[in-house]
């Protein structure tokens, strides 16, 4: 009788588990993240979230991606997400996410500590999500045409940090592989520099290439 009260037990348990993770991946949080999306024919817009949970998300986007089309997005805070349409709304559409289970957990875990940074009135991040490269390696052009060897600590939508031996003056044009970008800052050993045309989503990935 023991060991089947215990059983019994256990499977409620993990049955309550189950649940709460259930709820978890659906529960919606209202979030304000600017972003940009990408349409099946590559066209791309700004966006602005509505309200978000690990399974979807509700976009205000000027042009209504059409239901059952898969959608690309980056968004502020959150990254690259995937996903298909799935009904419009009065000012935009809503988006039923393509992720493993991993990336769910991911995406609750980012959620609730928005949710937490909103009410508890803490500053904003970055202006943009960064990533590290798998091949950091590029070559930097200079203005004048002298060109260097560089290594990319991280990359964003709108722009990078590098570690390079020189650092050219701020706000001059350079080159990075075949991006170029305006040089906003000196940091310890690099610099860092803005793009003059913001990455197309559908390349912000770790095989980032500029």
């Amino acid at each position: 009788m023991k060991t089947l009260a215990a059983a019994t037990a256990m499977v409620t348990a993990e049955d309550l588990l189950a649940r709460v993770r259930d709820r978890r991946r659906h529960q919606r949080v209202k979030v304000t993240l600017l972003g940009r999306y990408m349409l099946e024919d590559r066209r791309e817009f700004p966006c602005q979230t509505i309200d978000m949970s690990p399974g979807g998300v509700g976009l205000f986007a000027p042009v209504k991606a059409p239901v059952g089309s898969r959608i690309v997005a980056y968004l502020d805070d959150i990254g690259r997400i995937e996903g298909t349409a799935v009904r419009h709304l009065p000012n935009g559409f809503a988006l039923q996410l393509n992720m493993t289970a991993a990336k769910r957990e991911k995406l609750a875990d980012q959620l609730t500590w928005l949710a937490n940074r909103h009410a508890l009135g803490l500053p904003e991040d970055r202006r943009h999500e960064r990533i590290a490269p798998r091949n950091p390696r590029s070559t930097m052009i200079l203005s004048d045409g002298g060109e260097y060897i560089v290594k990319l600590i991280d990359v964003s939508l709108s722009g990078a940090a590098i570690k390079c031996d020189t650092q050219p003056p701020l706000a001059s044009i350079i080159t990075i592989g075949q991006t170029k970008g305006r040089v906003v800052r000196h940091i310890e050993g690099g610099i860092a520099i803005e793009f003059l045309r913001m990455t197309p989503i559908e390349k912000f990935d770790e095989n980032i290439r500029l």
